[in-house]
């Protein structure tokens, strides 16, 4: 099986909203929600791809012919690659009913596992989502993310002593998701939190903490005074607001104001190993790369996720290769051209 055959297989079984498009790059699902599109006028997911395939490599082989390393350390874990599956809820809603979110979550986490690599898993209404993915999570050795929706304080701890329980090593809470139609209203009352909620909520866990959704350097600067030990730059895929920025556009400036003193992610329309490192040029350590995960299970199940890695890997290989860098951190801002 090769990937392009993952992707057909795919589109016969992803429902109507879907089209396990050989370049996921926001176009053809537009708008639509339910389904895997973006609010508003569906232009952010799109805005996100075209950024990344705006900039240019700047290429150079006048250096040592030797093998590259694409290996990434984090909090006491080293990874094959400095690259993540993103956290994904309610597949069976927005990508058609083959797999519910704890059947995805079974396959995905293993999968990405056995590849050397960790999923962020995904959180929702059902309470039993998140226990579910928090214990493959266990199983896989605390190899995932368990990423936590911003409910009020006594659902938030509940499911993050699950989470413990299982054996989960890093959090993550997508703050960004406060936007969600299924957030709003509710009694008590769940999204934004403050700096000091947040850091309340980090120093209950007691263990390394990400904050996913920010877009911009004061949004950096506020989680780490809160405690986090990382970021993850984005707008997720545009679903939770129009007329963002691109992840692209924003990384730089958030960088320079964070880089060092925390781990930089971000995500948002990352589809090759060329825009990982284009990302890692920017400033981030490492990439989530979330819609392009789900037809790569829906199509192949652990191999189609694993298939979707070494599609990844070798891509990132090839372009370190042939711009001279050997290692992540040789990834630098000189290795990308940026039309100012």
């Amino acid at each position: 099986m090769t990937y392009q055959d993952v992707l057909a297989a795919a589109r016969t079984c992803s429902g109507p909203y879907c089209k396990a498009c050989p370049v996921c790059n926001g176009r053809a699902c537009g708008s639509t929600m339910p389904g895997p599109g973006s609010k508003g006028t569906g232009t952010v997911a799109v805005r996100n791809y075209e950024a990344w395939q705006s900039l240019c490599l700047n290429m150079d082989t006048i250096c040592e012919n030797k093998p590259v390393d694409t290996r990434f350390s984090f909090f006491g874990e080293t990874y094959q690659l400095p690259v993540f599956a993103g956290p994904v809820g309610a597949v069976n809603l927005h990508y058609g009913d083959k797999f519910n979110d704890m059947e995805y979550n079974n396959i995905l986490v293993p999968a990405c596992a056995d590849a050397g690599i960790a999923a962020f898993t995904g959180d929702g209404t059902n309470p039993d989502v998140f226990t579910a993915a928090a214990a493959a999570i266990g199983a896989a050795g605390g190899r995932g993310i368990p990423t936590v929706k911003p409910w009020d304080r006594d659902t938030l701890y509940a499911k993050l002593d699950s989470a413990k329980a299982s054996g989960a090593k890093v959090f993550a809470m997508d703050i960004d998701a406060a936007g969600l139609p299924f957030l709003k209203g509710l009694t008590p009352p769940a999204g934004s939190k403050t700096v000091q909620e947040l850091r309340e909520i980090i120093e209950y866990v007691k263990l390394p903490f990400l904050i996913k959704g920010i877009m911009t350097a004061a949004g950096a600067r506020k989680a780490l005074e809160a405690g986090a030990s990382g970021i993850i730059v984005s707008n997720h895929g545009g679903r939770v607001l129009g007329q963002t920025r691109a992840t692209a556009d924003v990384l730089p400036d958030i960088a320079k104001a964070v880089g060092g003193k925390c781990v930089i992610f971000v995500d948002g329309g990352i589809r090759t190993g060329v825009d990982v490192f284009k990302a890692l040029a920017l400033g981030a350590d490492a990439v989530l790369v979330g819609r392009p995960f789900v037809p790569a299970v829906y199509g192949g199940e652990a191999e189609g996720a694993k298939l979707l890695f070494a599609k990844l890997k070798a891509e990132l290989v090839d372009t370190m290769t042939m711009c001279g860098a050997h290692t992540l951190d040789e990834i630098t801002e000189e290795k990308v051209y940026i039309d100012k």
